[in-house]
């Protein structure tokens, strides 16, 4: 036959293909009346394992064999999100344990940030709450998450992503260890500078203080320069030490924000190596509320460790139209070479589709947990 006849052939083969795919969907229509009617949950995983084994078992090469375990994957998969859909349209969505709010907070909320006055944490919370606000800081990201658990602050202001240094792992996995929700968010744009003690001169610096990521975000600057550098918890503690101990051979960087709190001078303006950086600071709180109009969702989520399951729990952002943005992992603690998925994605709580995707991933994936709609 030549490819044109082989062509046609395929195309009847094709057609036969949509129309059995047609006629299982249909089906599937049924199988979830059924479940409603009984109260049964869509994923089977049981069932699943051995309808695949039925069928490879059908195949007569190991090639054929694997395709038809991929393609009875994806067939499945499409069955489950169908059927979640018709739940959805029966109003078994199910019910999750976030209130939507029209207002996080009245009056005078009370805040905390990790650092000191002058960090850009304290720089993100003036900027998200105003200056009508009862704020205190502690000494660590911990502890910050600590005091809204415990309830001796409303509200957190966390840095959880710097555009040129990327995530802030801590804040991942106290995300997961503590019963704390992002309700908001803030960007601050990052313009280190170089402090010192007033009368000092850049050529009298010998000792660099900040933040690690602060300096490896001047890495440029500093490699051209024979200072000692050395790692402080905050900038905002580091233009602190320098001010305390006003020695002219020691400099801070730090924002031009925390010179003048503690009274040093900027020896030099933009040190920081990219003047695009940005941090991106979250907002978090001890109660399961949103805002009516958030319109982004992070959770977290486990997963079996196989071959497809990541792509399994992708699926239903792509078969529910929801805009994934961002997908970071972080290692399992205690189990080596597992992961946990951190995903932030477009959409309300309040939105049906998300609705209909959360139910699915949340029957498919190990563990799954909502980390706030901001």
């Amino acid at each position: 036959m030549d490819l044109l006849e082989l062509r046609d052939k395929l195309d009847v083969i094709d057609s036969q293909i949509v129309k059995l795919y047609e006629d299982r969907m249909e089906l599937c229509k049924q199988v979830a009346e059924y479940k409603i009617s009984v109260g049964k949950k869509v994923f089977d995983k049981q069932r699943e394992v051995e309808k695949i084994s039925k069928v490879k078992s059908l195949t007569h090469n190991d090639f054929n064999s694997q395709g038809i375990e991929e393609l009875f994957e994806q067939i499945m998969s499409m069955s489950r999100k169908l059927q979640y859909q018709i739940l959805a349209e029966n109003g078994q969505q199910g019910q999750l344990p976030f209130i939507g709010v029209e207002e996080l907070y009245t009056g005078k909320p009370r805040v905390v940030f990790q650092g000191a006055e002058g960090a850009y944490s304290h720089a993100a919370m003036l900027k998200y709450f105003g200056d009508e606000i009862d704020s205190f800081h502690v000494d660590t990201f911990r502890d910050a998450m600590a005091a809204i658990e415990e309830g001796s602050a409303e509200f957190a202001v966390l840095p959880i992503e710097n555009s040129t240094a990327g995530i802030v792992n801590e804040i991942y996995d106290l995300l997961v260890e503590f019963e704390n929700y992002i309700v908001g968010e803030q960007i601050i744009k990052i313009e280190h500078c170089l402090l010192g003690v007033p009368g000092a001169k850049e050529e009298d610096i010998k000792t660099v203080y900040s933040h690690a990521q602060s300096l490896m975000q001047s890495e440029r600057f500093l490699r051209d320069r024979d200072f000692r550098q050395v790692s402080m918890k905050n900038n905002a503690f580091a233009a602190k030490k320098v001010a305390d101990e006003g020695d002219k051979t020691q400099a801070a960087i730090a924002s031009e924000i925390a010179g003048q709190i503690y009274g040093l001078e900027v020896l030099r303006k933009g040190v920081n190596d990219c003047d695009t950086n940005s941090t991106r600071f979250i907002i978090v709180t001890n109660q399961k509320v949103f805002k009516k109009d958030a319109s982004k969702i992070s959770l977290c989520f486990e997963i079996p460790h196989k071959s497809g399951s990541l792509y399994h729990m992708i699926s239903h952002f792509i078969y529910n139209n929801l805009n994934m943005t961002k997908i970071e992992s972080r290692p399992v603690e205690d189990r080596n070479w597992e992961y946990r998925f951190f995903v932030d994605f477009e959409g309300n709580l309040g939105d049906s589709a998300v609705k209909n995707a959360l139910r699915g991933l949340r029957e498919e994936a190990k563990n799954l947990k909502i980390l706030g709609n901001y």
